[in-house]
């Protein structure tokens, strides 16, 4: 392709990348409206929220290696089709089950999107150069769509109904189809092996039953339905890895990961990941329930975060160039723990200052990692196998999601109702649920929100330790660069 070609298309590629993040965190700001009008029980709502990620994460795997079969560019547009029809579906859904279902079917399409629009780049991009740039393009599309998607469903909630919030997905989607013609086109498939239905099936059931276990014990905590369900997921993983082990034509190359960088990028995706979904939760829970400001006013002071991951997406191929993966890595997460570090200055009637010089250090570290993590990953392999190397690199993104979301966002809550409990024994529950029943008695409220910033901080102290950890571990598995 032309060299200016190749660019046009590269934003051509942003679109799909926008559409899934997006989608993601602009939903939280519709769900009072949704629950409003179409009653959804607790479950319901649950099952809306986590139906799309659910989704994605167990088949991200799959569709990556369907797009080295099939082609990428055909899958990206037949996926897109498919989270357009979605959308349309989920903005005039009249039923809480018309919504969940809505909401799968954009899942399945999001999972062929993210895979088979950064393997199309390992085509266009032959140079290490170009492609490091093109992708931290990519990587800054991701972070910036997850960060304009609670202002745009603000902007959008303000003015008309819920659903709107899907339904700009539909303009995007048509944009895609025009735009199509400026991305290669699919060559005859390198890979003509037997496709693994039993991997996909090990693959799809073992990450399910992992996600959905580890969602469950943070809403719910331990019980007999997330131990089963938890350990039948990973006992599906364990025959997915050894059928790919055994396997003449796996799903999976296991052998990827026997490649100290890639095996570092992934491992890396999941620490970074973990902090980052821990971090943008506990600290929207902070500036709303513990600051009391609205959401779009909270999206707004997200910003400085959103504008460090864009800027250093960009400009982690520069860093590469002047430092080498291995110091850009272990540099990426010790900044990453020093933001975590900062934000323990956040308190409940100040340290703004700390929140946000905190959250724009770490969207230093995160938008080099990311960057870094996705160029190893389509780096690692030959380009007939980039989809299934970005399948399992994706992937790690959602598992580091849902682990961090429950792990670290667990330990916040365990915390809180511990340190509540001292003035009000038998407590368990949200902070909401305590300034509810705190009523009219200010102090105690002003205790709860103590308590509350106590559970955030010991979090987010968790999440530096393992990016620290992470660093140390970066530092002894990777080589020394030469030069």
């Amino acid at each position: 392709m032309a060299t200016k070609r190749r660019w046009w298309g590269l934003a051509v590629l942003t679109l799909p990348v926008l559409l899934v993040s997006m989608d993601v965190s602009v939903l939280f700001l519709a769900m009072p409206k949704l629950t409003e009008d179409l009653g959804p029980s607790p479950t319901q709502a649950l099952w809306i929220l986590d139906s799309y990620s659910f989704v994605i994460a167990g088949l991200l795997i799959t569709m990556g290696a369907l797009g080295d079969r099939l082609g990428r560019r055909r899958l990206l547009i037949g996926g897109a089709t498919v989270f357009g029809l979605g959308s349309l579906v989920a903005a005039f859904a009249s039923t809480p089950l018309m919504l969940i279902a809505a909401r799968a079917l954009m899942g399945f399409g999001g999972a062929t999107l993210l895979p088979s629009s950064l393997a199309i780049i390992s085509t266009m991009f032959a140079s290490t150069a170009e492609r490091g740039r093109a992708i931290g393009v990519w990587t800054a599309a991701f972070s910036g769509g997850a960060a304009v998607g609670p202002i745009v469903g603000g902007l959008l909630l303000h003015q008309f109904w819920w659903g709107s919030v899907f339904l700009i997905n539909v303009p995007v989607v048509v944009a895609l189809w025009f735009a199509a013609p400026l991305l290669p086109r699919d060559e005859q498939s390198a890979v003509d092996t037997p496709f693994d239905l039993l991997g996909v099936g090990l693959s799809v059931g073992g990450i399910l039953g992992v996600v959905y276990a580890v969602k469950h014990v943070a809403l719910e905590g331990v019980d007999p339905t997330s131990v089963v369900v938890g350990i039948l997921g990973l006992a599906l993983l364990g025959a997915f890895a050894r059928h790919c082990a055994r396997s003449d034509h796996p799903l999976v190359d296991l052998r990827l990961l026997r490649n100290p960088r890639f095996a570092v990028a992934i491992t890396t995706t999941l620490a970074a990941m973990m902090s980052l979904a821990a971090t943008t939760y506990l600290v929207n829970q902070y500036l709303q329930s513990v600051t009391d400001r609205d959401p779009l006013s909270a999206a707004l002071l997200g910003v400085p975060m959103a504008a460090t991951v864009c800027a250093f997406s960009l400009g982690s191929a520069g860093i590469v160039a002047r430092i080498g993966v291995r110091r850009a890595f272990i540099g990426a997460l010790l900044v990453c723990a020093a933001g975590m570090a900062l934000l323990q200055w956040t308190g409940v009637h100040d340290g703004l200052w700390a929140f946000l010089v905190g959250s724009a250090v770490a969207g230093v570290g995160y938008g080099t990692a990311f960057s870094l993590v996705s160029v190893v990953a389509v780096g690692s392999v030959p380009p007939e196998r980039a989809g299934e190397a970005t399948g399992i690199s994706e992937t790690s993104f959602e598992l580091g999601q849902a682990l961090g979301l429950a792990l670290l966002g667990s330990l916040a809550g365990v915390v809180f109702t511990r340190r509540f409990a001292d003035v009000s024994p038998g407590f368990r529950g949200t902070l909401q649920e305590a300034v509810d029943a705190a009523g009219s008695n200010g102090g105690l409220v002003e205790t709860a929100k103590h308590a509350y910033m106590g559970g955030i901080h010991v979090a987010l102290g968790a999440a530096a330790v393992v990016l620290v950890a992470m660093a140390v571990l970066t530092a002894v598995v990777l080589p020394r660069e030469s030069g």
